[in-house]
């Protein structure tokens, strides 16, 4: 299968926001109160990494996200935690490899998601509590730089212009 088969199949749309290629799957009827506001429970997109959109840009979301690879390349997820520690992880199919189906990132931790070979990889995310675009923050340039100052040569290719 191609990317453009892919794409079609599922309906996919660009991200507005992060890059990739994406569509919401599930919302939960129920809902919570959280910070002032009404949140679905929980919510789910597919989201498509290509070959000539390789990446998402730096960002955070207040909700947990689930990550789970479904087929093509392997994706790895570079997370920052608040005070500035950094790990590795590489969501895909090949266990012997270190690489895992399934990935947790913490609310409030920034993340760049990169396809590391081949023309594509798509996943899924469960957020919980559901996804809100205002609790999802993209990351500039001057925050970063604040926020983590010997990381910002390394992470600034992954910041939105």
């Amino acid at each position: 299968m191609k990317k453009s088969d892919l794409i079609e199949a599922l309906a996919l749309a660009p991200h507005p926001t992060e890059g990739g290629y994406f569509r919401r799957t599930f919302e939960s009827p129920l809902s919570i109160d959280v910070a002032h506001s009404r949140r679905n429970i929980a919510s789910s997109i597919y989201y498509l990494l290509t070959d000539d959109n390789p990446h998402s840009y730096l960002h955070r979301n207040k909700s947990h996200i689930i990550h789970c690879h479904h087929c093509g390349s392997p994706i790895r997820y570079t997370v920052i935690s608040p005070n500035g520690r950094i790990a590795h992880h590489v969501l895909g199919s090949d266990l012997s490899r270190g690489q895992v189906p399934q990935l947790h990132v913490q609310g409030g931790d920034w993340k760049i998601s990169e396809l590391m070979t081949g023309e594509y990889g798509l996943i899924s995310e469960v957020v919980v509590p559901g996804f809100n675009y205002e609790d999802n923050e993209i990351a500039t340039v001057e925050q970063i730089s604040a926020l983590f100052p010997d990381l910002i040569d390394h992470i600034r290719p992954y910041i939105k212009p």
